[in-house]
């Protein structure tokens, strides 16, 4: 769908809430994709995405067509809570028994692949600047123009940014392969 149509759409959506529901669906795999792949856990990503589009049928009557597609905005609301959730988990962390069976779960795959594993870590050790491009390009599979408008950046910029970010993780990557060895 076009960017023209999906204006078109969300200004509907501010008139008629019942319209709001055809953007729930459209961005819904999206946005929890995004906030599943910030968390790593289920439960919590269904959570946060459940907020993210209550902030924005909240939200959307003061919503204005800035020249970002609607998904920008959306994804925006979902940084925005993630980055509370992250904030919020390391001022009091919490350990429930589902975490503890899915870590174990979680566990029993990486031990399955040592390479993902190490791929992970890397990732993880990235400014979380470099996190959210590799997920936004790699994850949402955005063009590099639209990664731009997200994170405000020129496309150029982006470009830039993330073969910095690729050629840091190889070197990362060999550094712990050759120390493995």
């Amino acid at each position: 769908m076009s960017e023209s149509d999906d204006n078109a759409l969300v200004r509907r959506a501010q008139i008629d809430r019942a319209a709001f529901g055809e953007l729930y669906e459209r961005y819904l795999t999206r946005v929890y994709t995004y906030v599943y792949y910030r968390t790593g856990n289920v439960h919590d990503a269904e959570d946060l995405t459940e907020r993210v589009f209550f902030q924005a049928l909240t939200y959307l009557p003061s919503y204005k067509e800035r020249g970002l597609p609607f998904s920008a905005w959306l994804l925006t609301i979902a940084h925005n809570l993630v980055a509370n959730w992250h904030r919020d988990r390391r001022r009091h962390p919490v350990l429930c028994l589902d975490d503890v069976v899915s870590a174990r779960s979680l566990s029993a795959e990486m031990e399955e692949s040592e390479e993902r594993e190490m791929l992970r870590k890397a990732i993880a050790g990235l400014p979380r600047e470099r996190q959210h491009l590799l997920l936004l390009k790699f994850v949402e599979e955005m063009p590099n123009a639209e990664i731009g408008r997200v994170m405000n950046r020129s496309e150029g910029a982006v470009k830039a940014l993330l073969h910095r970010t690729l050629r840091s993780l190889a070197v990362t990557l060999r550094a712990r392969e050759n120390g493995r060895e």
